[in-house]
């Protein structure tokens, strides 16, 4: 039985098959994604969505869909499905699917009286190509198949409406047409692995409705253009192609494409496969090197986001090499800004005050893998440069203070992970003068530092130094940041202190390094317990704090206030495991591994296979926001890393 695999009655049943979501990317900022039974249910959805850098920076939606028409002694039967006003919802193919299968590639099969045929996706790597085999495992008479495209050419962010200025014009290629609707845009190449008759009708599919944007309070609505559809013969056990790329192809080799990417798949058939699969997804690799893309479908390069996803979306699925790849890279945009004050073009937020801060915890993370010696060739420099570059205060928005502790100034914009902002930019949550996940990682960075150069003799005098500042340091966090009631204060400013319970502080609980004591690490893991864990990991506010806000609903205006004011982050687990695990060892094993079953249950919901951005933090703790999300897959990989390690040490 397949990990996953949903039947009929659920595929048919479209408020039970629309939710769930499937993404395909190609590890160079393409990607493909839909809903399950094939209906669009967003802007950013798309059969082939690729970066056009020569427009912006942003995805651009070429093919939004691709409508699949099984004719039978001239009857035809309409596979697509799209929805239009009024919850119209046509041509409601999808009362001829028999299942939906995702274990290795997407895989669809469709009963129309007598004819079986099942439609298979890949994606191919490092390509802007789709390819699409369609297989007819039964038929009793002649069948032909057609196929419409749904064209956009626009911005992933933005809709289409109908136009003038849409370039209808076509070439014919081998096996295929290519067409383009505007200029500045690649031209699309469609074709197929058999000769088709390509049938020129022009026209626009007009005001055809994303249900999720409708539920975002944002437009909703837009018009795609189809140039006409190919008509082709299919027999009995023959497998048909179906690409779409932005250059053209040989079809003669299709079948050797579709399977040389076929081989390269990890099925999923089980929950840390489904991670270790969507963890893969977020690589990114061009020209100016190697990324972790934050989520899909909207978000970039975030400075941030990379270095806490970094550890769990490559070393903890056994992909050292392609952490020295993205880390290189981040560590020279990180040198670069640090020395110029220039900004990085890819890298979003890397003048952002604790990024340097998560850099450093990132290689400490490599560091467990690699060794001290490895990890010094590889990443002493930048370790000790941004020791320095803190020390001096040289970032323009973070300064050591004679206490040991360091401070950001956030009333006007937003400077940590919390960073939801107000109609006019300002943060919802003005989180500024001593943060506390900002100082716990700084003692962190600290005591690291001393721990990769303890037995460098030239680095004598910078030991001593780091050493004099972190006991200042652990010494001011606890008189700065633990309060009578046994939690953290979530930051301090002057005379103000935060009272609000915030999961910030089980990252100073968690690390590696931490300048809580056992004692006080348990405190604030009862605390935390109590009042944030949930099945989709932490509140990012108590039900008990004043302005608690469990559901990411409504206006834009109301999600982003709702944004950090209780909805759930699964990233935050990884520490709260690392905290329970320091607290209570191996004892600890049997409850964190309960934890895990709230996260195994989303593999078949929401983006199926991989984890949303937040939860609710209310039941049901539904998934909300991006459908996969880069540090929510790196945090509990480190969970389950953490879990398989600690099982090792329970064996006799």
């Amino acid at each position: 039985m397949s990990y996953l695999k949903f039947d009929k009655n659920l595929m048919i049943n479209l408020e039970q098959s629309l939710p769930k979501e499937m993404l395909r990317t190609n590890q160079s900022g393409a990607y493909h994604c839909t809903t399950i039974v094939g209906c669009n249910t967003r802007k950013q959805h798309g059969l082939l969505v690729i970066p056009v850098p020569e427009i912006d920076d942003d995805n651009h939606v070429l093919l939004s869909s691709l409508d699949e028409t099984v004719i039978q002694h001239g009857a035809p039967f309409n596979l697509g499905l799209h929805k239009y006003n009024g919850s119209c919802y046509s041509p409601n193919g999808h009362k001829y699917i028999r299942e939906y299968d995702c274990e290795t590639v997407p895989r669809t099969t469709y009963r129309i009286g007598g004819v079986i045929m099942t439609k298979e996706m890949v994606f191919i790597s490092h390509e802007n190509r789709i390819l699409i085999r369609y297989t007819l495992v039964e038929a009793h008479s002649k069948t032909t198949l057609q196929f419409r495209p749904f064209l956009a050419f626009r911005n992933a962010n933005d809709l289409c409406v109908e136009n003038g200025v849409a370039n209808r014009e076509y070439k014919e290629i081998n096996n295929g047409i290519s067409t383009c609707m505007y200029n500045g845009y690649p031209a699309l190449f469609m074709q197929c692995s058999h000769r088709p008759e390509f049938v020129f009708t022009p026209c626009w599919y007009k005001g055809i409705e994303y249900i999720k944007d409708q539920e975002r309070g944002i437009p909703f609505k837009e018009d795609l253009y189809m140039p006409g559809y190919f008509q082709l013969d299919i027999r009995k056990g023959e497998s048909i192609y179906f690409s779409a790329g932005i250059s053209e192809a040989s079809p003669r080799n299709f079948a050797k494409m579709y399977e040389e990417e076929v081989k390269a798949r990890t099925p999923r058939t089980s929950f840390y496969n489904c991670m270790k699969n969507s963890a893969k997804q977020f690589y990114l690799s061009n020209k100016d090197g190697n990324y972790l893309l934050a989520g899909y479908p909207w978000f970039k390069i975030r400075a941030r986001d990379e270095f806490i996803a970094l550890p769990g979306t490559t070393i903890s699925v056994h992909h050292r090499p392609d952490f020295e790849a993205i880390m290189d890279t981040g560590r020279d945009a990180l040198e670069h800004f640090m020395q110029t004050g220039e900004p990085d073009r890819h890298m979003q937020g890397i003048d952002l005050p604790d990024v340097p801060l998560w850099a450093v915890w990132a290689v400490q993370q490599y560091y467990k893998e690699a060794g001290a010696e490895e990890t010094k060739k590889r990443y002493g420099q930048i370790v000790k440069d941004i020791i320095s570059y803190i020390i001096s205060n040289k970032h323009p928005n973070l300064e050591l203070n004679e206490s040991g502790l360091i401070s950001t100034f956030g009333k006007q914009k937003p400077v940590s992970w919390m960073d939801s902002s107000n109609p006019d930019g300002t943060p919802v949550i003005p989180r500024t003068g001593f943060l506390v996940e900002f100082n716990a990682l700084w003692y962190n960075t600290l005591m690291f530092g001393q721990k990769l150069f303890e037995d460098d003799n030239d680095e004598h005098e910078n030991l001593l130094k780091w050493d004099g500042i972190a006991q200042q340091c652990k010494d001011s966090f606890i008189d700065t940041f633990l309060n009578d009631y046994g939690y953290l204060y979530d930051y301090v400013s002057g005379l103000f202190t935060e009272l609000s319970v915030r999961p910030n502080m089980i990252i100073a609980a968690g690390l590696d390094f931490s300048p809580l004591d056992r004692r006080q690490r348990k405190t604030v893991l009862e605390v935390t317990t109590r009042e944030l864990l949930t099945p989709k990991g932490l509140r990012t506010l108590s039900p008990r704090s004043f302005g608690y806000s469990p559901f990411y609903l409504g206006t834009p205006e109301q999600r982003e206030y709702a944004y950090y004011q209780g909805s759930t982050r699964p990233w935050l687990m990884g520490f709260y495991a690392s905290a329970y695990i320091k607290v209570y060892g191996v004892a600890g094993f049997p409850f964190i591994d309960r934890m895990m079953i709230g996260f195994e249950d989303e593999m078949t919901q929401g983006c199926i296979g991989s984890l949303s951005e937040l939860y609710d933090g209310n039941p049901p703790f539904t998934g909300r926001g991006a459908v996969s999300f880069a540090m929510n897959v790196g945090g509990i990989l480190r969970v389950l890393r953490a879990l398989k390690n600690l099982n090792v040490q329970q064996q006799p």
